[in-house]
């Protein structure tokens, strides 16, 4: 599964401007990720039946077909921030790929190592800025062909399992409107569906034969396109040292970025909020009538962890964030207003690693020059980029 905590987001960290890159060992990183991002994507495709008749080789070439568009989107984003870091005479690292083979997706995304602070406000914002928009045109450019080389429905008859979705393809060539599981009150299997964003929504429209997002992770290519939006939204997250927070603290200012950081960093733990009731509410039930309330109990001591640690000197709002975050969560498990389609539990995960690593508020740079027309425009483009491929709900499970 794809984990909300796997980005290839940099950091600036200081070190020694003498430091120099050891290629055998980024090479060494990149060799065992593309191993381990073959192997994840085998899993993901697994059409056994298919692989019974054509041979083994075709199972290796599905997990290319995942791990090389999937690693040319990473490698293309450190690359933006890399060789943006060097044009400013930055002292940076070659990017380190982190392999992974038992996180679902293979790899924990790759990070390149800034060596001394960063002196400008310029200087941050290209840095911050390239990598996304790096990226992002290449998961445009990956989406694209997927789009353009989808087959038919009948692909999916090589699937084990799914007997219910084979069976209306069989008789209608299509795909059904809502997975299986829910058109049929006798089947029970648990469906595994991948959040829509508004981009790739808008490109979807545009071809044939698009899958439903409970079958793309089924196809090697749209499903690595589909996790360079991922994770180009998780780099352009609004807050502390991502690449969103270097984008916004330069556009805005300190001020508006303390400001937004801190709001949209109250979104993600309403939506893990939310996620966290669903999922445990219902295993504590089964274990005692006093399920519910201990459930409550265990997401407000979460909560006021949380709420300390972002507004550390404001007690009055700590109070009034913990308050809205458990009342929006109440909302939620009343069905109140489709807030129960936004929860995703893993937001909670992703924001303790935002508050013990990366920070909500952004460190100061020595030098406030403003940014050229051209670069704020470029950080317009960044926002808007963040808009079209976030899903509040990456995840979900029917």
């Amino acid at each position: 599964m794809p984990n909300a905590s796997s980005s290839s987001a940099s950091s600036p960290r200081a070190s020694s401007q003498g430091s120099s890159d050891r290629a055998w060992l980024h090479l060494l990183l990149f060799v065992l990720t593309l191993g381990s991002t073959i192997y994840a994507g085998m899993l993901w495709v697994n059409r056994a039946p298919y692989y019974e008749t054509a041979g083994q080789w075709h199972l290796w070439l599905d997990g290319l077909r995942y791990a090389v568009p999937l690693l040319a989107f990473l490698t293309v984003h450190e690359f933006g921030h890399y060789f943006a870091a060097r044009h400013h005479g930055i002292n940076t690292s070659l990017p380190y790929y982190i392999p992974f083979p038992f996180n679902g997706i293979g790899n924990f995304g790759a990070v390149i190592r800034i060596r001394e602070p960063i002196p400008s406000m310029r200087t941050l914002f290209d840095i911050g800025a390239s990598g996304p928009v790096a990226g992002f045109v290449v998961a445009l450019g990956i989406l694209l062909y997927a789009f353009a080389t989808l087959p038919p429905p009948e692909y999916l008859l090589d699937q084990p399992g799914h007997d219910a979705l084979k069976t209306h393809i069989e008789q209608y060539g299509t795909f059904p409107d809502e997975p299986p599981s829910l058109a049929d009150a006798e089947d029970e299997t648990s469906v595994i569906v991948v959040g829509q964003t508004p981009l790739f929504w808008m490109l979807s429209q545009l071809f044939d034969n698009v899958p439903p997002m409970y079958e793309i992770y089924h196809y090697p290519v749209l499903f690595a396109g589909w996790l360079g939006l991922f994770f180009t939204a998780l780099n352009l997250l609004p807050v502390g040292q991502l690449d969103g927070g270097h984008v916004l603290y330069a556009l805005f200012g300190a001020r508006w970025h303390r400001r937004l950081a801190r709001l949209f960093v109250w979104i993600l733990l309403l939506s893990g909020s939310i996620g966290f009731m669903e999922g445990i509410r219902p295993a504590l039930l089964d274990y005692t009538a006093w399920g519910t309330w201990l459930a409550w109990g265990i997401l407000a001591g979460i909560l006021h962890l949380y709420n300390r640690s972002i507004f550390r000197q404001a007690p009055t709002l700590q109070l009034l964030s913990l308050g809205g975050l458990l009342l929006g969560t109440g909302l939620a498990e009343l069905e109140w207003a489709g807030l129960h389609t936004i929860g995703y539990s893993g937001w909670l995960l992703w924001t303790l690693l935002i508050l013990w690593l990366i920070r909500v508020e952004h460190p100061p740079v020595r030098q406030h020059e403003p940014l050229s027309s051209g670069r704020r425009w470029l950080g317009y483009l960044c926002i808007a980029i963040f808009i079209s491929s976030f899903s509040v709900q990456p995840l979900s499970v029917v």
